[in-house]
């Protein structure tokens, strides 16, 4: 036991030590020089130059002579290799390095070198050095423990001496090296002898401690490692036995070389025959290893000496990584590359899965063509096939170069890459039309036919695949063709539009019948027929049109389709009408016997609606899908394939029957309600106003009418209908937010969620949670571990079972809590739970539920008057007081029998005799004097604080005496008088007291359980305050919140780890901040506020917290702490830690390997050593465990994609230093990178190179490199970030990948419940096994101000209730979000986790959703697990968002994905895919739209004159019901129904009060402005994406917004999107007021148009209001000289927008490229002249003449104001001979101007408030022309009036930001606004510490510096 102790303690230490070199940020202990981190990759790559240097700086100290060898060794190295200095950064460091040199021979004081002893002095330092580090030793019990195949009882010493050897046996290399280079210059027959036996020696050895410095990702299998225990698992040990190399196999040629240590494999052959790279081979390697070793482990571990493989589990690996060739073959009709199944052994299926794997691991970007990798393995594996059954292995000759050697990347990849590259360069930066070049799609999709094998073996580069663009000549689309249109969202889904048509036509027609049902009504009904086929024929017109550019190359079988369903619809069409026509003359004839053409329509209608049905149940019904797969009928097949196309992907679209009317109900309540709402609301109320105007005579018009003459007022109709009809195709989605947010809610309840809410819940519950816990995230392994080897039987044992089990993993949590710094030491304490694995026979429960609880009881006894069963019912009322009571008791019991002996211990029994007796007897409050227990408490407190301490004489004496003290008072005080009498005379007592035995001596508690129940016991008795409150953070209660409720949500159980899912996590990374650096954390903003003061206000007790961590007083100061590099680091990483930053994301995935090493830990997995079941494991050490380390790193892979790291290394950034930092700091992490290199090409042309390499930290704490693949070119060819995922997804491992962005954090208690989830692939989700898991998140920047508050909850009720019922019931949910999980063989075989293609993937996440749907994948969603997740938190950040995702939806509509799943999914799916895509955004955009809709048609009616008119001779319109209606529309829609689904989370997870207090203060903090806001954002860049393009990814930042954003910024942002269209929307409702007609005079128009105003408000103030600081009166002035010297500022080549009005405006411009868009821009720019040509006729001046030849005199007017305004704004300096004269015309022209204006006013009927409608007219024209100018921007500039132009466009930019800025300047001269603003924008911590930091600075802002 002993040697166990001492064990454990030089762990422990070690550990430390360790982890304070990290914390110093030395990584492992060892910090590299300068020089050493500044060798060149040229250099490193090829030798050890690195290594020696790093020996040369560790033996510099011990001796410098042999450092100074060491360093000149590697200055000859680094010559030898490149003599002259050709390499990047060569010649710096060979200078760097002579420096070096030069420094340490100075210190020689000038003595002589003599450099021929070098090499003995060298011999004898390398002999003395090994000697002292007794390396001979370790290699002996290394051996030993590799012999015996078991792990030893001391193998945890063994293995911590080998940990510290490592460093030493690193320098040894070096050393050696050095050696064998200089022993040439050697004695051959003195030291060079020797030299060389002791080289033969280290070469021969077969031990492995030069392998442990062979580098290897997870599995060593170049050459065994001592410190990685995965080589000893059998499972591996059998998959590596599998893959070796058998006489069977074709002999490999003796001169083929086997890197490592190991034994040829399969592996060896597929290298020598295809020419594969060497690290693809061995990183595909380890891939097929580890992913056969956990097929086995699942299905059973070996367990026999020599493990064998499962048959079953590498038929479930072949399977599941070539399934997807298996289905390309098969809708191919091709033969597989095999028999059958059956025919092959376990060999050749091996062989196979490793083709595959290799073909894909070098693919690079052909990784995005799944099918094409299909193709080149279908032809490959038959010429593996035939080199099977040969003697001799041969090289393929399709892989062979003209040396000889084989490449597959060259003559397999290198082809298909260029002509990738060619179509990339096609697409312009992604400026050119979609439909211009192939994109990968298009690539792919060659493969979806027959033909393709016309590409042939080896692939013929005439091929049309391989065949490039030249010149303008397009190559031609696969088979889908991108146009950028709206006529997209109609051709994607015809269905739901044809639907909506015809049913709101049938609603019409029998709202205008008068809603009766008899014949007539019915054939006016039946017109939906002709609606019916014209609109169908409308989308195969459609599909004609907009297939262009794909009809020479697209199948003949896709283009024969599209022919014939354009003349089947466009013949329907002709036919049907024609007969309705007829139909309707039968009727006008009203004859009973004319009803022929009636009878002939019926029929026709009724045969085609039952052949649809049919052939829609038997594709779309999931009963019926398995009947039409069967038949193999021509002319059914004829029907289904005209009915549905029939692609590679996209078969198979249906569900199981009961999903399916799941669904299908959800659907039918909606568009009844929908339906009703729309028919007795939208529809009825305008039947009667729509009949009166019809029939109104011919009105008298007030404007120059060119369409609305004897034509039945149909303009005025449509004016009223056109909202109407918006509406009725808007609110559908208003309809699906309310239900879905019910059925969300519905689910949420019933699964659980929200039970546990409050941390007075938590606690009440807490009893619960031990067996909650062990029923779901603890394995069978693990339950049947209980204690003392005998399963308990009865209740209280169980829980004790349970809370035993449970200890160590809530421990663990509450732990990683306080490292986190969101509790406190105290709180730590109080929330920790008892081993519970002693001798107390109840259930010990954290301190938090039990403090002050003694008090109260003991309160309780004083106050009892009556029996002892009354008053322990009163205790029980709080059953947490009765465990605090018995464990009281039971506590002193077993203190006091440890600490005495002899008669003491004698008194001991006798008083808890006599006190067990009274209770059994309930005479207890006889037995005892309760009113004495305080008294009794308090001596036994003082003597559980001496025994907390450690044992002194001095202590151990007064131990004594309290002991003595607490006998006196328990005999004569608290005893009843009887017996106290038997104790007094009872005789051993009193002799041994008389004697001064009695208590003279006690036993110092020396067992741990004993120490730990005083302890305890000494907090349960001292802590008075109630713990209700803790923990006190908010996330801490909020992370336990969860956690415990989500131990009750239904998930499956938990496998052990060594069976359960093995998973990666993977994190694309670019240049974001990895961690905040001293400077950027101390950095003040103008205002004086710091992002560490800002933090420090909003997280308080965290920063308590932190200090205390540290060992620092809560007065220690920012500056104190960097005094100390450890305390200043730490700082760094607090920081960090709540940004949203790399190094957050790292720690938090790093939890997954914590809690696999736990788990696996406590498991305790058996590998031969005898492992005794008798008690319960504890936690302690399992970081340490080399077992666990090795589960843990078996089962998990965490790779970050950091693109660039290789050039951020090159260029020292920041950057590279803090992910190096994050490598050494976390050991199972993996960073990936390209690297680029410069090599010679043999024409002499300098050409880059690209690698994909992985690397980790080694033991001096460097990058060491794992893999280096090289790449056939530039890997971006498309988006980033998906061609960042491609590169680095070959490193991950797993069958399960979670896909993290680095904005991204997790938490240990959640991490623990990773397996329950991995489980879930193997559940049952419907009639697929699920193929991407959702997870829950939970937006962890809703704390940083209000705004992050808005977004927080918006996000967090679409990624929760949202995410729930996409799921389920409407089986549509796709990938929106980065924690989801997918199944990963199942995407890398199928494209990968995202696509690529430039811009149409610019929302590259979704399509793995798509792509996994459309190939018979499955989505689920599950809750019970959470990760945290960062959002934008400033406006201009969320605005930037929205527009990039608002963007990639617009680009969406065009992509065949969405149309793909809008034809093949059934009506009713359909509907849900589309109103949670893109349907969303375009019922976004309509919502915009109606606003415009609604007051065009009323601004018409009030031009026209007509709303008077009609209000006068009919009295039924002005304020009428039509009105309230259409106004409450608006409300709704940007107020109430986008929070419904918010609220009904808030309600679920917060409880009912909750959610009122928070949306009410939402509200108050102006949440619906931002909402409405946003609304604006969204649509302005999902309708200009459609129209024009530009989508792209817009970098939004995630750091803290606490800076002033300017006018000027906000206004270049927001001008296009929000405020032209606000004062558009402004101008509209102005002159809705100053002309329309009302009863109720202009208030009733402002009541009307009430959500129009508050529309406007926001989209123009918002930006200001959200805008910190933005009234404060300094900063608006500031703000105002920025705006104008912005304004003003002349543009030019290299100015940027931020910097020039000029250059902006250019900018602005830039989205107008295609004659088409400008066109569309021509077309919807005519509207703005409307307003001139209704104002002219509104006129006092022009009365009632109605001529159009008013309109024109208006048009001279105009450009007299323009000439006017060119005379006035006339530069000076051109003109500078006529400075004179032109002022002289100038001042007549204003002169003439006043006088003329005065005699009009005065003579005519010209009013002053004609002049401001004037203005109202000419402003709107003005900016038409000026959008008609940009648009045809070369005509103009051709006539030469561009510079004019510019200037107007410059005035009117001046203009709208005048209008903006006054009310701000005005309400910026209120003080207290600014303050009620800063408390609207942050929480009142913040706002607190902000008023008090300016005060203290001196109030920076309003200081002039």
């Amino acid at each position: 036991m002993a040697r166990v102790n001492d064990n454990w303690e030089r762990l422990v230490r070690a550990t430390l030590k360790r982890e304070q070199l990290r914390n110093a940020g030395q990584g492992h202990g060892r910090t590299p020089s300068g020089i050493v981190g500044a060798v060149p990759p040229s250099l490193g790559k090829t030798t050890n130059i690195d290594a020696i240097l790093l020996a040369a700086d560790e033996i510099q100290a011990e001796d410098s002579t042999v450092a100074r060898i060491l360093c000149e060794q590697a200055y000859r190295m680094a010559q030898n290799l490149d003599p002259n200095s050709d390499g990047r950064g060569v010649l710096q460091f060979k200078t760097g390095l002579m420096s070096v040199i030069k420094q340490k021979l100075a210190k020689k004081d000038g003595a002589s070198i003599d450099r021929h002893r070098d090499i003995e002095h060298l011999w004898e330092f390398y002999k003395q050095y090994k000697r002292r580090h007794r390396i001979d030793d370790i290699q002996r019990e290394e051996q030993k423990w590799r012999e015996s195949g078991v792990i030893s009882a001391n193998l945890g010493e063994l293995e911590l001496r080998y940990s510290e050897a490592k460093k030493v046996i690193a320098n040894l290399r070096a050393l050696v090296e050095v050696m064998e280079a200089l022993s040439g210059d050697a004695d051959p027959q003195g030291v060079g002898r020797l030299i060389r036996e002791e080289l033969r020696r280290v070469r021969s050895s077969e031990t492995t401690l030069s392998g442990e410095f062979v580098p290897y990702n997870i599995v060593p299998l170049d050459a065994q490692s001592l410190t990685n225990a995965i080589g000893i698992f059998p499972e591996v040990r059998a998959t590596i036995s599998a893959i070796r190399y058998t006489e069977h196999f074709p002999r490999l040629p003796s001169e083929f070389q086997i890197s490592g240590q190991r034994s040829a494999d399969m592996f060896d052959l597929l290298e020598y025959a295809f020419g594969f790279q060497e690290d693809n081979i061995r990183n595909q390697r380890e891939h097929v290893v580890l992913m056969v070793a956990n097929a086995q482990s699942r299905l059973g571990i070996p367990n026999n000496a020599d493990p064998k493989l499962d048959e079953k589990a590498v038929n479930e690996v072949f399977l599941k990584v070539l399934d997807n060739y298996i289905k390309w073959c098969k809708y191919l009709r091709i033969r597989l590359a095999w028999n059958s199944l059956e025919a092959i052994n376990r060999d050749r299926k091996l062989f196979l899965v490793s083709l595959y794997l290799l073909i894909w691991g070098e693919a690079a970007n052909v990784r995005f063509l799944p099918e094409c990798i299909c193709y080149l393995f279908h032809h490959m594996a038959k010429e593996l096939d035939a080199m099977l059954d040969h003697d001799e292995a041969i090289r393929s000759g399709n892989c062979k170069l003209e040396n000889g050697s084989v490449s597959f990347l060259q003559k397999i990849i290198c082809p298909i890459y260029e002509t990738l590259v060619a179509e990339t360069e096609r697409n312009k930066n992604g400026k050119a039309a979609h439909s211009a070049w192939r994109n990968y799609d298009d690539f792919n999709e060659y493969f979806w036919s027959p033909t393709c094998f016309e590409l042939g073996w080896p692939m013929r580069k005439e091929s049309s695949f391989l065949q490039k663009p030249k010149g303008s000549k397009r190559t031609g689309k696969t088979s889908f063709v991108e146009h950028r249109t709206f006529f997209h969202l109609y051709r994607s889904f015809h269905r739901l539009w044809i639907f909506l048509a015809i049913v709101f036509q049938a609603l019409t027609i029998f709202a205008f019948n008068k809603e009766r049902l008899n014949l007539d009504t019915f054939k006016a009904i039946l017109s939906i027929g002709p609606t019916f086929a014209i609109m169908n024929f409308i989308e195969s017109s459609l599909d004609v049109l907009l297939t262009f550019g794909a009809y020479t190359t697209a199948r003949g079988m896709a283009i024969s389709r599209i022919v014939i369903r354009f003349f089947w619809w466009g013949l329907s069409s002709v036919f049907v009408t024609y007969v309705y026509v007829k139909v309707l003359e039968e009727t006008n004839t009203r004859s009973s016997d004319n009803s022929f053409y009636f009878r002939i329509y019926i029929i026709v209608l009724g045969v085609y609606a039952a052949l649809r049905l049919v052939v829609a149940m038997l594709l779309k019904l999931p009963a019926c899908h398995t009947l039409s797969e069967m038949s193999d009928q021509s002319f059914f097949q004829f029907f289904k394939w005209i009915y549905q196309e029939r692609y590679f992907v996209g078969r198979g679209l249906y569900e199981k029957p009961s999903d399916y009317c799941r669904y299908v109900a959800f659907w039918l309540v909606l568009l009844i309600c929908k339906f009703v709402f729309a028919y007795f609301l939208q529809i009825q109320p305008l039947v009667q106003p729509t009949t009166i105007i019809v029939n109104l005579p011919s009105l008298e018009y007030s404007w120059h009418s060119f369409i609305s003459k004897n034509n039945n007022n149909v303009s005025t109709v449509v004016s009223l209908w056109a909202p109407v009809v918006a509406l009725y195709l808007l609110d559908i989605y208003i309809w699906y937010t309310l239900l879905s947010a019910i059925i969300g809610g519905v689910k949420g309840a019933r699964g659980r969620l929200g039970e546990i809410r409050s941390l007075e819940m938590m606690q009440k519950r807490f009893e619960s949670f031990p067996e909650a816990f062990v029923k779901n995230l603890v394995s069978k392994q693990m339950k049947s571990l209980p204690p003392n080897g005998q399963a308990p039987q009865d209740a209280p044992d169980m829980s004790k079972t349970y809370a035993a089990i449970f200890s160590p993993f809530w421990n663990e949590i509450i732990k990683s809590l306080r490292e986190e710094d969101f509790i406190s030491n105290r709180e730590m304490d109080l929330l920790s739970i008892p081993s519970n694995t002693g001798s107390l026979r109840l259930v010990q429960w954290p301190l938090f539920l039990l403090s002050s609880k003694i008090f109260l009881a003991v309160d309780l006894a004083l106050d009892c008057k009556d029996t002892q069963e009354d008053l322990w019912n009163r205790i029980c009322r709080d059953e947490y007081m009765a465990y605090a009571v018995q464990e009281c008791y039971y506590s002193v019991e077993k203190i006091l029998y440890a600490l005495v002996d002899g008669e003491g211990r004698l008194w001991v029994e006798r008083i808890f005799r006599e006190i067990t007796n009274s209770i059994s007897e309930n005479s207890l409050v006889i037995t005892l004097n309760l009113k004495k227990i305080p008294i009794v408490l308090q001596k036994f407190t003082a003597l559980t604080g001496l025994l907390t301490r450690n044992e002194t004489p001095q202590l151990a004496r007064g131990a004594a005496k309290a002991v003595f003290e607490l006998y006196e008072v328990v005999t004569h005080d608290l005893l009843s008088s009887d017996l106290r009498e038997q104790l007094d005379t009872w005789n051993i007592l009193l002799r041994a007291r008389n004697e001064g035995r009695l208590f003279s001596r006690i036993e110092w508690p020396k067992d741990l359980e004993i120490k730990e129940l005083v302890k305890r016991l000494h907090l349960l008795l001292t802590v008075k305050d109630s713990a209700a409150n803790i923990p006190k953070n908010l996330e801490a209660r909020r992370r336990l919140q969860f956690f415990t409720n989500s131990l009750f949500m239904d998930m499956p159980s938990a496998k052990p780890v060594s069976e359960m899912v093995p998973f990666s996590v993977f994190t694309p990374y670019y240049s974001e901040t990895v961690l905040y650096s001293s400077s950027e954390i101390r950095m003040e903003n103008e205002d004086g506020i710091s992002i560490l003061f800002y933090l420090q206000k909003i997280f308080p007790d965290e920063w308590e917290n932190f200090l205390e961590r540290i060992g620092r007083s809560h007065a220690t100061g920012e500056g104190e702490l960097q005094k100390s590099p450890s305390d200043a680091l730490e700082l760094r990483f607090w920081v960090s830690y709540r940004g949203q930053t790399l190094a957050r994301t790292v720690r938090g995935m790093m939890y997954y390997r914590r809690a696999l090493m736990l788990q696996s830990y406590l498991e305790k997995r058996s590998f031969g050593d005898d492992y005794s079941q008798t008690n319960f494991p504890t936690s302690q050490g399992f970081e340490l465990s080399r077992e666990s380390r090795a589960q843990a790193d078996l089962k998990f892979t965490y790779v970050v994609s950091c693109q660039i790291y290789g050039q951020q290394k090159q260029r020292k950034a920041p950057e590279a230093t803090d992910i190096a930092l994050l490598l050494q700091r976390n050991e199972g992490l993996r960073v990936a990178f390209i690297h680029v290199e410069d090599s010679v090409a043999s024409d002499g042309k300098v050409v880059k190179e690209f690698y994909s390499k992985l690397v980790k930290a080694d033991i001096h704490g460097k990058d060491q490199e794992v893999y280096s693949i090289k790449l056939p070119g530039e890997p971006k060819l498309g988006e980033g970030k998906p061609e960042n995922q491609n590169h680095a997804i070959v490193f991950t491992r797993g069958d399960a990948v979670q896909t993290i962005d680095m904005n991204q954090d997790n938490y240990l208690e959640e991490a623990m419940k990773m397996r329950n989830l991995l489980e879930e692939f193997h559940a049952k989700h419907g009639l697929r096994p699920p193929t991407i898991l959702g997870v829950r998140e939970h937006v962890f920047t809703g704390s940083v101000s209000s705004l992050a508050w808005f977004m927080s909850n918006q996000e967090t009720s679409f990624v929760t209730l949202g995410q729930r019922v996409l799921a389920s019931p409407l089986k549509v949910r796709m990938h929106y979000g980065h924690p989801d999980v997918f199944d990963r063989i199942f995407h890398i075989t199928r494209g990968g986790i995202s696509k690529a293609s430039r811009v149409i993937n610019i929302s590259e996440d979704i399509y793995a959703g798509f792509n996994s749907t459309l190939r018979q994948g499955n989505i689920t969603h599950h809750e019970y697990i959470q990760v945290g997740k960062g959002r934008d938190v400033g406006l201009n950040q969320i605005a930037l968002f929205e527009g990039k995702v608002a963007g990639g939806n617009g680009e969406q509509v065009l992509s065949r994905d969405i149309y793909r799943l809008g034809q093949l999914f059934d009506f009713f799916r359909m509907l849900s895919f589309y109103f949670t895509t893109v349907g969303y955004y375009a019922c976004t955009m309509m919502t915009v739209l109606v606003v415009y809709i609604f007051l065009y048609g009323r601004v018409y009616l009030a031009f026209a004159g007509l709303d008077e008119a009609i209000s006068r001779r009919a009295k039924m319109l002005g304020n009428t019901a039509l009105d309230t209606a259409l106004n409450a529309q608006f409300l709704f829609q940007i107020g109430v129904f986008t929070a419904v689904p918010m609220i009904m989370g808030f309600i679920l997870e917060l409880g009912l009060l909750k959610a009122v207090f928070s949306f009410i203060t939402m509200q108050l903090q102006l949440c619906s402005v931002f909402f409405t806001f946003s609304l604006g954002t969204r649509t302005h860049y999902f309708g200009r994406t459609i129209l024009h393009g530009g989508a792209k990814y817009r970098a939004t930042g995630r750091g803290f917004v606490v800076q002033h954003i300017k006018f000027a910024e906000n206004y270049r942002l927001y001008s296009r999107s929000h405020f032209i269209k606000a004062l558009e929307v402004a101008l509209l409702l102005i002159i809705y007021i100053a002309y329309g007609y009302s009863e109720g005079g202009a208030s009733t128009f402002v009541l009307l148009t009430l959500s129009s105003w508050f529309l406007v408000i926001s989209w123009l103030f918002a930006p200001y209001i959200f805008n910190p600081s933005g009234f404060e009166w300094q900063k608006t002035v500031e703000d105002f000289d920025d705006w104008t010297s912005w304004l003003f500022y002349k543009g030019g080549v290299g100015v940027k927008g931020e910097n020039s009005w000029e250059s902006w405006w250019d900018e602005e411009q830039a989205h107008i490229q295609t004659f088409r868009g400008r066109i569309l821009e021509t077309l919807l720019t005519v509207r703005f002249f409307l307003f001139q040509f209704g104002i002219v006729y509104k006129l006092h001046l022009t009365g009632k003449d109605t001529s159009l030849a008013l309109y024109g005199f208006s048009w001279v007017v105009l450009v007299g104001i323009v000439l006017i305004f060119k005379i006035f704004t006339f530069s000076p300096k051109k003109s500078t001979n006529f400075q004179l004269l032109m002022r002289f015309i100038q001042g007549v022209t204003a002169i003439v101007l006043v006088t003329a204006l005065g005699l009009i006013v005065g003579f005519t009927n010209l009013s002053i408030t004609d002049l401001f409608a004037s203005l109202l007219a000419f402003i709107p024209t003005g900016w038409a022309i000026l959008c008609l100018a940009v648009t045809w921007k070369k005509v103009v500039r051709s006539l030469g009036l561009w510079d004019s132009v510019r200037e107007f466009a410059r005035m009117y930019d001046a203009g709208m930001g005048l209008i903006i800025f006054v009310p701000i300047a005005f309400l910026s001269w209120f003080p207290f606004i600014s303050t009620f603003q800063s408390r609207l924008l942050f929480n009142q911590a913040f706002s607190r510490g902000l008023e008090i930091s300016l005060i203290l600075a001196g109030n920076k802002a309003n200081v002039e510096t």
